[in-house]
């Protein structure tokens, strides 16, 4: 027979149990709502998070950078995302980022879709050097649109190498132009608009996705919210999803230099004008674009804030059905 102790701690272990996997599955409304969608219809897939030149950072010697050149599992690819439809086996990114490589392989899903095309948002080097991807050099593509602005695509038909892409039609420049927006399927439309940004060899423009049953917005780079003639608040409000510039958590996050020369808006800036948004809209928001010196992405005390304040971080890997 049990002993009444032993019957205590088995009763007492059991309840512990229960308790434990009740709290770490999923109710009903923590789970995704893509889960009841159709399972044909388009995904959106996040490929990366980092700021233009990723995580680690070449030559950074510093605490934010030490660990993860030891630990490549706390790496993270330059910002990103992937659309892909499975009816059509069609796929389109937005930015050929450093990480193009990984990033198509990973949205291609072992060749099981096409390139369809590549929407840019502006020519900083972390959002459109990862076109040499398609040159002869390397995949050898044939004509992927290249969705640009009108000094984007002057940009790359003017300079090298990027012309040569032009020349052996391995891309093929679609303008965008006027809000115009792109239609790529029966379901998925895009539709962009230029933002205030460092605009040295081309405008820059965030995109709307507009698939079947969702909406995402996707600003990696802007200047400040209040440099934009549009209120960012009201376009939250007209989408699902919004990945937003994160860049920086706060000023001084990067010694010795002036951070005026390369603004954006800082994370404790955003966090301040979205903090009367309502619950459901706070959790609409990703910050995304995250520098390496940037504390969010060490998931530690600031981490655990923007979370408690009811908005994200975006994670690599992040799947959603539009």
């Amino acid at each position: 027979m049990i002993s009444n102790s032993r019957f205590i701690l088995f009763l007492f272990t059991g309840v512990v149990f229960f308790i434990c996997y009740f709290l770490s599955t999923p109710s009903k409304s923590q789970e995704f709502s893509h889960k009841s969608l159709p399972s044909n219809s388009p995904e959106l897939i996040v490929l990366g998070i980092a700021q233009d030149a990723g995580y680690p950072q070449a030559d950074c010697k510093k605490s934010c950078c030490m660990n993860v050149w030891k630990d490549h599992s706390k790496r993270k690819m330059v910002s990103s995302l992937g659309v892909r439809d499975p009816i059509s086996r069609q796929a389109w990114l937005f930015d050929a980022t450093p990480d193009f490589r990984d990033q198509w392989q990973i949205l291609s899903d072992s060749k099981y879709y096409d390139l369809a095309g590549i929407f840019l948002t502006h020519a900083h080097m972390g959002h459109y050097t990862g076109l040499l991807n398609l040159g002869r050099e390397a995949m050898g593509a044939e004509e992927v649109p290249v969705y640009a602005m009108p000094r984007m695509k002057d940009f790359l038909s003017a300079n090298g190498p990027w012309d040569q892409l032009v020349k052996l039609k391995n891309i093929s420049i679609q303008l965008l132009r006027n809000d115009k927006p792109q239609i790529l399927t029966k379901t998925i439309q895009i539709t962009h608009f230029k933002v205030p940004h460092r605009d040295e060899y081309s405008e820059t423009v965030g995109y709307k996705i507009l698939g079947p049953n969702k909406k995402v917005l996707f600003i990696p780079d802007i200047d400040k919210w209040h440099k934009w003639d549009t209120d960012i608040i009201s376009l939250i409000q007209e989408v699902d999803i919004a990945f937003l510039d994160g860049t920086f958590y706060r000023n001084g996050e990067i010694r010795g230099r002036d951070m005026s020369l390369i603004p954006h808006p800082f994370i404790e800036e955003s966090l301040k004008l979205f903090s009367g948004l309502p619950k459901q809209e706070k959790d609409k928001i990703h910050f995304i674009h995250l520098n390496h010196t940037n504390p969010l992405l060490k998931k530690e005390v600031e981490y655990q804030k923007v979370k408690d304040l009811g908005f994200h971080v975006a994670a690599e890997g992040f799947l959603i059905k539009i």
